[in-house]
This record gives structure tokens, C-alpha cells and sequence, in this order.
């Protein structure tokens, strides 16, 4: 297997290599074999699901060949990947098959400087390696060996340079002592494998310390994410890197680094420390430095993916990206019925956002074009801007604009407006994180579209379920209060009703459903209409109780009910009650006695067909508040039931009995967070 892969290697000219096994029956990519670049690099892929938005997931599940030709069509393709590698690079991702089985992929690396595609003879070498390990993955699954092996990924040893003769060592370590400034070498791991004295002396080390070290780990000054960032991009893009560092308590160092497939070259020189870091060889003012903005990038994605509407992906959007990125403004627009559509902002006047919110897509404003076109555009200064959109008049008070297409599933459905109060220029690594956190918010925003789409069918649902009024019963005064769960989409079976039966009866229930789903609601309508069915015919609290639950079993719907039914008997001020395994009511009397009405218990509905329901009879005294609620209104984790029920019943206690409103506010607002639906009935005859 080493051999076959240095010679895919070889022959297409890529600088590194990952491989991948399919193990039978999986639906996801191994990653045994790593080639050129350190292990570490690949850890966040080592195992791909196949449905999973990258590369060599896309290769392999559709048996094609996935060609990146560099950085700015990672960030658009592939958001995920290049915001751990934002580097310069191109990629090909192909399928390893055997006979008419996928084995596995092959993803190949080459630096950033490759043409923009792929030649013939490159094609044919990707072809015929992976022939060839197909072939030997065939052999391995014969020979019965586990794919993937156990253990870390192999990492295939980097070729070796050119031996020096003995008659050229002296001369070779002549000629590089004679050289200004310090040199060492890194492997491809980043350790040090030689030093000069003269780079260990500018290092402030002894070199025995540094040999065979991290110089991020040697040395604690280096230990910034500046310096290892730009190890990492000579190593990806295989192109030269400078940066400076400062050696406390007061010396500039320059660093060069001149990678090549052995590993990595460095020449140190020190600097006027009368004149600061060199400009050219420092960070860009422009910005953070690339490996700090990747951590902020990397805290955005990690927030977004719990945004669970348009507008939480407003705000965190903002509140993470202004912050890192430097800049003043932010506004996400999407499209709708053909006009622009203005989500949200921030940093811009209202009145700005109202003059552009429902504008045709057909205006040549920058907004427009880039929602059409799925391009980025890029303007570092207003005269930038002007040159591509004459039309645009400057009254933002903006200096510099970044308009980002928000891609969800290959096509655009909104951009991303980050806008500077001072000129800022766009170099073409920043322009590729930009485009890859625009990538995550596009896809942030489709999740978040479709939960507000499915949370307003679902309250319009719950709305359509429950009463929209209680009817009003002579003798008899009310309130009821239903509160959604505060996880999910808000949506659950807990209902309530107050059923007239004659002038004197009246018949109240009170229900939870199993789950908060639709399946939920819409089972709860099932339950409810049945309750109200039965009781409008005169059925007593056991009969109707034992008719919907046979109507339950008769459906199996495969999720279970509680139910609480009172007969209401106002001439009398009598009360028969009857439960399904609900929580039981509270009765407060006159004098604020509160006591708790033990129902006896009888089977969730839908368990048993033949289950029965015994009733209580209760007296309805002047003045007393019957209150009926779910288990919402007092479950909470680590809280013993009895201890919450308890409390339960003190609120009741001390609330006025002549206000009912006023009563169920207080009881919801001291009810646990609910994670779970709440539904309350408070029922009070007249005095």
C-alpha cells in the first residue's frame, strides 16, 4: 500500500495525500493513510460520513472525480474544510473501486500555484492508483483483514533529500555559517531537526533544547497563533511565508520559511528594534491575523448550529463577526416573490434598510447582483464600488464592503452584507475566510428558515386544536392559560376544555399527550373531540373516559394520553371526577384551605382497551377554586413531585379566589422553565 500510494504521488506531482476505506455494510469513510502533510493536520477527518458536505464524501457517494482548483472555490464549495485549511492549495477527490464496489477515496493536495485544472496525465495517474488500490483493499477484505485497521492512521514517510557526500559536509556547514542571520530546519511535523549557533543565539536558546522540539513548545514567546499559522500555510501551499515576532523584552525577529516536500527551511535575521517589525514581513493592519480569525470563525460555527430561527442567526451572526472581523456593519438578505428582503442588521440606520428592503432583484445594486449571481464582491474603497455600480449613491457612511453569497445546498438563497467605516483592503486569504464563513451562515440560515416554517405550521396548528374561547356557563367563572415548551417546536398534546351540557352540568377536561411533535397535536384533537363527544350525549366521567380510551387502542397510535374528567353539577355543587393517569387536582376552598382531591388512578389512555376508571365525588363549596393543570406546571428535574405539588398548593392558597385571571398568571410565572407544555383550567362557582 506505501509503495502504490508514494507512486500516486509521484506521478501526479501532489505534494500529499489522504486515503480512505468504505468498510462494508458503513455508511462512512476511514481515513487510513496520511501522505506529505502532518497527522494532526487530518485529525478533524478522520472519519467522513458519506453524507457529510465534503469533498471525498461527494467523490465517493457519487463516483466522480471532485477537482478544487484553489482557496477562494474551497471557501465557496466546501466551507467546512477550508475554514480548519484556509490556505492556498488545490485538491481532487476521487473513488476507490473494485470491480463495481467502492472501496474508499483518494484525496490528493498539490500547492497553490497548480494550473486551474487537472492534466491528462494527472487524470490518468489518479485513475490508475486507484485501480490499483482497490485492488489491494479487494485483497485485504479477501484476506478477511479489518478495515479500517485498528489503531491511528499510518502516516507514509516523507522522501529523504539529498545525501551529502562527506567531501561537502564541511563546505555545506561553512557555506551556511557564513550566511547573515540563523538558519534551521523543521520536519514536516514542525519539529526542529538542525540549528545554527547563530539561530540558537538569536533564539536566546541553547541549541541541545530546540533539536527535536515543537519551536512553539521550546520557546513560550513563539507560542502565538501568528507563528503557526504561517507553519501551517508553507506546509499546505507550499509557497514561501515571513512574519515577525518579537523576542521579549525588546528584539525583533524575522522568520522566512521555504517548504518542500522534506519539510520546512528557516532563515532568522534580527531588526532594528528602533524600527519596529518590517511592514512587509508583519501582520496586515487589515485584519486580525488568519489563525486568530480561524478561531473566532471556528466559535461562530459552533454557535450557529445551535440558532434555531432567522433571527437567533441574525444575532449571533453579528455578535461573533463584527467583533472579529473588524467591521461596522452587517446586514443578511434573502430573496422573496423576485424583491430583496432585508432578514436583519446591524451598524446601519432604519431608514437605510427600509429604502433597499423589497426592491426588485432586477436593480443593479451590489445587494441584488451577488444574491443572483452567487458571486463574492469586494470593494475596498467607495470608488471601487462605483466603477461596478455607477447608480450607487454613498449613504451608508461606509468605507469598504464585502457582499457574500449564503450558499445552502449548492444554490444561493440570500447574501451577507459586512461593511468597514475605513477603506480595507481584501487580500485573497481573507476574501477565502470571508467566503467560507458566509458558506456557514448560509447554511445556518436554510435550518433556520425551515424550523420558523415548521414552528409557524405548528402554532397554527396548536391554535387550530385548541379552544379558541371557553363558553360561558352561568354560575360558573373560568380562566385557562396554555404555555408551549421552551425546547422544540413549541408544540405538544396538552389541552384543555369546558364543555355546556345543560343549564345547571357543565364538564371540564384537562389532557397531556405523549410527546411535543405534530404527531402529538394532532393526536390531541383526536382525544379531545372524543372527550367532548362522549360527555355531550350525558356519559358519566368513567364512561367517557372508557370510551375515548378505546377509540385510543383502536387507532394505536403508538403514543399514550392522560386525561382528567369532572362532571360539573352547579345545583347541587357537586363534582365526579375521573383520571387517566393525570396529575391530581387541587381544591382550594373558601377559607384558602388547600387540599389535594386523590382520584383514583386508572390507565394511561391507549394501554389497555378494557381499562377501567373509578370516579370521586367531590363537593363544589361557595367560594372554592377547582384547579386542573399538567405536569409541566410543576415537574422540574432534581424537584421531588410531592415537594412541587406542595408549593403548588401554598400559590394557590395565597392567591385571591375571586380573581381567577390573576391567579394563573401567578401560578405560571412561578412555574419551572418549562420543558415540557403547561395547560391550566381554574374553575370557581359563584358564591
Amino acid at each position: 500500500m506505501d509503495t502504490v500510494m508514494a507512486a500516486v504521488l509521484r506521478e501526479t506531482g501532489a505534494f500529499g495525500g489522504l486515503l480512505y476505506v468504505l468498510p462494508p455494510g458503513d455508511n462512512a469513510l476511514w481515513l487510513v493513510m496520511v501522505a506529505g502533510i502532518p497527522r494532526e493536520f487530518a485529525v478533524p477527518w478522520r472519519r467522513v460520513a458519506l453524507t457529510d458536505p465534503m469533498p471525498v464524501a461527494d467523490a465517493v457517494r457519487e463516483r466522480r472525480l471532485v477537482w478544487i482548483a484553489g482557496q477562494e472555490e474551497m471557501a465557496r464549495q466546501y466551507p467546512r474544510p477550508a475554514l480548519v485549511l484556509p490556505y492556498d492549495f488545490a485538491l481532487s477527490a476521487a473513488p476507490i473501486t473494485s470491480s463495481v464496489e467502492v472501496r474508499g477515496g483518494l484525496v490528493l493536495l498539490w500547492p497553490g500555484a497548480h494550473p486551474p485544472q487537472l492534466s491528462p496525465g494527472e487524470r490518468d495517474a489518479i485513475e490508475t492508483g486507484c485501480h490499483r488500490l482497490g485492488g489491494l483493499l479487494q485483497q485485504a477484505a479477501d484476506r478477511g483483514d479489518p478495515l479500517p485497521p485498528p489503531g491511528r492512521p499510518r502516516t507514509l514517510s516523507p522522501p529523504t533529500g539529498r545525501t551529502v557526500p562527506p567531501s561537502e559536509a564541511a563546505a555545506v556547514t561553512a557555506f551556511i555559517d557564513r550566511l547573515p542571520g540563523g538558519s534551521c530546519a523543521l520536519d514536516t511535523n514542525g519539529r526542529i531537526t538542525f540549528v545554527t549557533p547563530a539561530a540558537a543565539g538569536l533564539l536566546g536558546a541553547d541549541p541541545a533544547d530546540l533539536v527535536g522540539a515543537l519551536p512553539w513548545d521550546a520557546l513560550p514567546w513563539m507560542d502565538v497563533p501568528q507563528v503557526e499559522d504561517r507553519y501551517r500555510a508553507a506546509l499546505v501551499s507550499r509557497r514561501p511565508q515571513a512574519f515577525t515576532v518579537l523576542r521579549p523584552p525588546d528584539t525583533w525577529l524575522s522568520f522566512e520559511l521555504y517548504p518542500d516536500p522534506s519539510g520546512i527551511s528557516v532563515r532568522i535575521t534580527g531588526t532594528d528594534s528602533s524600527e519596529g517589525a518590517p511592514a512587509s514581513l508583519s501582520v496586515p493592519a487589515a485584519g486580525p491575523s488568519r489563525a486568530v480569525l480561524l478561531y473566532h470563525l471556528m466559535h461562530l460555527a459552533a454557535t450557529l448550529t445551535e440558532a434555531v430561527g432567522v433571527q437567533d442567526v441574525v444575532d449571533q451572526t453579528a455578535d461573533q463577526l463584527l467583533p472579529a472581523l473588524g467591521a461596522q456593519g452587517m446586514v443578511l438578505m434573502t430573496s422573496e416573490d423576485g424583491r430583496l428582503k432585508i432578514l436583519g442588521y446591524r451598524g446601519y440606520r432604519a431608514e437605510v434598510m427600509e429604502r433597499f428592503d423589497a426592491v426588485p432583484l432586477s436593480l443593479d445594486i451590489p445587494g441584488t447582483r451577488v444574491l443572483t449571481s452567487g458571486v463574492p464582491s469586494f470593494f475596498a474603497s467607495f470608488a471601487d464600488l462605483h466603477r461596478a455600480h455607477p447608480s450607487t449613491v454613498h449613504e451608508d457612511g461606509m468605507a469598504a464592503w464585502a457582499f457574500l453569497p449564503l450558499i445552502a445546498s449548492g444554490r444561493p438563497i440570500g447574501s451577507l452584507l459586512l461593511a468597514y467605516r475605513r477603506p480595507h483592503a481584501f487580500p485573497p486569504g481573507e476574501r477565502a475566510v470571508l467566503t467560507s464563513l458566509a458558506g456557514l451562515v448560509g447554511q445556518a440560515l436554510d435550518r433556520a428558515r425551515l424550523y420558523d416554517s415548521k414552528h409557524a405550521l405548528a402554532h397554527r396548528l396548536q391554535s387550530a386544536l385548541l379552544p379558541h374561547s371557553l363558553p360561558r356557563v352561568p354560575g360558573l367563572n373560568v380562566a385557562a392559560r396554555y404555555l408551549p415548551a421552551a425546547r422544540g417546536l413549541g408544540i405538544g398534546g396538552d389541552f384543555y376544555d369546558l364543555i355546556r351540557l345543560d343549564q345547571h352540568i357543565a364538564a371540564a377536561a384537562i389532557g397531556d399527550v405523549q410527546g411535543h411533535n405534530v404527531d402529538a397535536a394532532a393526536l390531541m384533537g383526536q382525544v379531545r373531540t372524543a372527550v367532548h363527544a362522549h360527555a355531550t350525549v350525558g356519559a358519566p366521567p368513567d364512561h367517557v373516559l372508557a370510551g375515548t380510551n378505546r377509540l385510543l387502542t383502536d387507532l394505536d397510535p403508538g403514543l399514550f394520553t392522560s386525561c382528567l374528567y369532572a362532571h360539573l353539577d352547579l345545583a347541587h355543587r357537586r363534582a365526579c371526577l375521573a383520571t387517566a393517569g393525570h396529575p391530581p387536582p387541587l381544591l382550594r376552598h373558601a377559607d384558602g384551605r388547600t387540599e389535594l382531591l386523590r382520584v383514583p388512578p386508572g390507565l394511561l389512555l391507549g394501554i389497555a382497551p378494557d381499562a377501567r376508571y373509578p370516579t370521586l365525588e367531590s363537593a363544589l363549596p361557595p367560594g372554592c377554586v377547582l384547579v386542573l393543570y399538567t405536569d409541566g406546571l410543576v415537574e422540574a428535574p432534581g424537584v421531588d413531585l410531592d415537594d412541587a405539588t406542595a408549593a403548588l398548593a401554598g400559590l394557590v392558597e395565597h392567591a385571591d379566589p375571586t380573581a381567577l385571571d390573576a391567579m394563573a398568571d401567578t401560578l405560571i410565572r412561578h412555574a419551572p422553565t418549562p420543558g415540557d407544555d403547561i395547560a391550566l383550567l381554574l374553575i370557581s362557582p359563584d358564591a
